[in-house]
């Protein structure tokens, strides 16, 4: 047997009662907003062992035309009105993440208008995605069917926005979905498994699906790049990558965390030298959603997300395409675990 083969083989999957016990209980500290650590270990008992739990991405409250990573400092003064608020949280249990994001408007009574329009076609194209998600079903199809579902709702799918395979400790695999194809975004073409998770991202938009980076110094989100090593020259950057080091070996965080006067000045040079991998607050007229799917043998197990609020769209598709997609079941009749054999459905 090959490395990689004895590599596949012991590596955890949802084969294991445990593996998905670990997945569905991060993802119910995610869909609660947020536990602190204390209240993580009261969902999660295990007496055998100490299990490492925790936050796998910083809770982000992305405001209007802020489409997502704006995680804002202790210092900010910032009061939210009458806008749009996207939540973006993460969280892990033994290194097993669940994601996810939501969108909410404030305001009293229905979404109505264009803002009802986006929010009705992210719904729409997460109920797609999720149905496509599945053993058998390619990346692209899920790339196509969520555009095509935007466009009747005469709105679009942000350019940019990558949807991966989750594995423990790590949440941006090589197994990759694009929002958009295009020229200058591509990745290999992958077939969707059983016993794989996924953290699925929709981003829709009413204005051109272009999100834009206004202002570099609202970045407070980093993870640290575990390839790359360099001598730092200041006190403040030595200190500030030692903490990250020991207390974010892994998972992205925010600057919050960290004390507010060394990370201002120790995180520019992390960043200039590509020690660590920012995730810069982007903007553009959006609604967010993203969730985690679990590929179980039974079908599709959506473990994180909540309901939206009531909105009144002004369009319904009559696409006959996209109503086939969302009559399809989400679980199968097939019992039984192992690998489901390709050409089977």
């Amino acid at each position: 047997m090959s490395d990689d083969e004895m590599k596949e083989e012991k590596e955890p999957d949802l084969r294991s009662p445990d593996v998905v016990t670990k997945y569905k209980c991060a993802a119910e500290v995610a869909n609660k907003k947020l536990f602190t650590g204390s209240q993580i270990a009261l969902i999660y008992k295990n007496s055998k062992k100490k299990i490492d739990k925790g936050v796998a991405f910083p809770t982000c409250v992305s405001v209007n035309n802020t489409v997502c990573h704006f995680s804002p400092l202790a210092s900010d003064e910032s009061v939210l009105a009458a806008n749009d608020i996207a939540k973006y949280i993460g969280c892990h249990v033994d290194g097993f993440t669940a994601v996810v994001a939501h969108t909410h408007v404030l305001s009293e009574g229905p979404v109505t208008g264009c803002a009802a329009d986006v929010l009705a076609a992210a719904h729409t194209a997460v109920e797609v995605a999720l149905r496509l998600v599945r053993p058998g079903k390619k990346n692209k199809d899920v790339t196509e069917a969520i555009q095509k579902v935007a466009s009747a709702y005469d709105c679009k799918i942000a350019e940019g926005v990558l949807s991966h395979q989750l594995k423990q400790l790590v949440i941006d695999t090589n197994k990759v979905i694009l929002s958009v194809s295009n020229p200058e975004t591509r990745v290999d073409d992958a077939e969707f498994e059983e016993n794989e998770v996924y953290a699925i991202d929709i981003v829709t938009s009413t204005g051109d699906g272009k999100p834009k980076l206004l202002d570099e110094k609202q970045t407070t989100v980093y993870k640290r790049a575990v390839d790359k090593n360099y001598h730092l020259k200041m006190k403040a950057s030595k200190f500030i990558r030692s903490e990250i080091n020991s207390r974010f070996p892994l998972m992205p965080f925010t600057a919050r965390a960290l004390e507010e006067k060394r990370a201002r000045l120790g995180l520019v040079e992390c960043v200039n030298h590509e020690l660590l991998q920012p995730y810069p607050v982007l903007h553009e007229k959006s609604a967010r959603i993203k969730f985690t799917v679990l590929l179980m043998p039974n079908g599709s197990d959506k473990i994180t997300g909540v309901p939206l609020q009531e909105y009144q769209q002004t369009k319904v598709p009559d696409d006959p395409e996209i109503k086939a997609w969302l009559g399809m079941g989400i679980k199968s009749n097939r019992k039984g675990g192992g690998k489901k054999k390709k050409g089977k459905k």
